[in-house]
């Protein structure tokens, strides 16, 4: 009797068939883990290292300094316009790689799955994720899968951590910042952010938003290649937007910024999705455009090099740096008067990358 009774509380992690969602034996690291790597993996992350299923991937690298950067990707909802969760996370670690003057390498990718997340939709966020890394001619070496209940993973969260071989020559960094630098955007500002906003459906935006996700590496090349070691400070500006990563810079390199109104490269589309939600463009976020900072004469050759890519074809002088008011972004208007841009106290869009 008492075997019975708990046989009849007991269930299995394992479906009885075939199905079409992903199961809590899909983490078990058995007969369905294997299959699943098989299925949805393999075929899209596929190269001769990954293939090795080993608890970690060996690779080579030359002498210098090898740079590591890692990030987690919990975007809702995860197909959005213009990319979805696995080409966020690609372009993600690699462009932190890039914003330090390195040429990424290689990627670790981690994936934490609900259980209930179809077999579909998982297939054709991994094949998306594929299809980023051999674009940006970046493998994917090693990774890991974990399985959690439902109603505790929001579908699905990947880590990815991208390594990289520094450009000798170039040593980019938030405290390079010099009084007299001016401030570049590659490209438009916050078609991310917005994009997002309108895939989530309830506001009612209209207009062409789509993320503006993107390696960015082949525009940084080009800066390091022409600028060198003048190449003074990179950032892209995801979480918190241009306001957020101009604040950085401006404290960790104690200095001025000072941006003019009239110069920033705002879209259309995205204005007027900020202005009907009472959100302001320059926290929105990206994930495809950077910031540069080099010395001012420089400024007209890279915009020359930025513009010569379709990427970067926006490109825009936005600011100065100036020794006055450290530690400080300020706005300046066609008028004259002057704002104060801050770091916000919490986030304007939840959830964007």
């Amino acid at each position: 009797m008492a075997a019975a009774t708990l046989g009849a509380n007991l269930s299995c992690a394992v479906p009885h068939g075939p199905g079409d969602r992903v199961q809590l034996g899909h983490g078990s690291g058995g007969k369905l883990s294997a299959a699943l790597l098989k299925q949805c993996f393999l075929p899209h992350l596929g190269n001769p290292i990954l293939a090795q299923l080993g608890d970690g991937a060996v690779v080579s690298v030359e002498a210098g300094e090898v740079v590591v950067s890692t990030d987690s990707f919990v975007v809702s909802p995860l197909v959005f316009p213009g990319g979805d969760i696995g080409s966020l996370a690609v372009h993600g670690s690699l462009n932190d790689l890039a914003m330090m003057g390195a040429e990424p390498r290689w990627l670790t990718a981690g994936f934490i799955i609900e259980e209930g997340l179809t077999l579909a939709e998982l297939d054709r966020i991994v094949q998306s994720m594929g299809a980023a890394a051999r674009a940006a001619g970046i493998p994917v070496i090693t990774g890991d899968t974990k399985v959690v209940e439902r109603g505790k993973g929001d579908g699905l969260f990947i880590n990815t951590t991208g390594i990289g071989v520094r450009y000798a020559g170039a040593r980019p960094g938030p405290d390079r910042a010099c009084p007299g630098d001016a401030v570049l955007v590659s490209g438009p500002i916050g078609r991310h952010g917005m994009a997002i906003m309108a895939a989530r459906g309830s506001l009612g935006l209209e207009g062409n938003l789509e993320s503006d996700s993107a390696c960015l590496w082949p525009l940084v090349r080009g800066l390091v290649d022409q600028l060198g070691d003048e190449l003074h400070v990179l950032r892209d500006p995801t979480r918190g937007g241009i306001a957020s990563a101009l604040n950085e810079i401006a404290a960790a390199s104690r200095v001025g910024v000072v941006l003019e109104d009239g110069l920033l490269p705002i879209p259309a589309e995205v204005n007027a999705a900020c202005e009907m939600l009472g959100l302001d463009p320059l926290y929105v976020a990206n994930e495809g455009i950077f910031v540069v900072f080099c010395p001012e004469p420089l400024a007209t050759e890279a915009l020359r090099v930025l513009r010569a890519q379709p990427l970067g074809g926006q490109a825009a002088l936005v600011g100065r740096v100036v020794a006055d008011h450290p530690g400080f972004v300020v706005l300046e208007t066609a008028l004259g008067a002057q704002r104060v841009v801050d770091l916000l106290p919490g986030d304007q869009l939840p959830r964007i990358c």
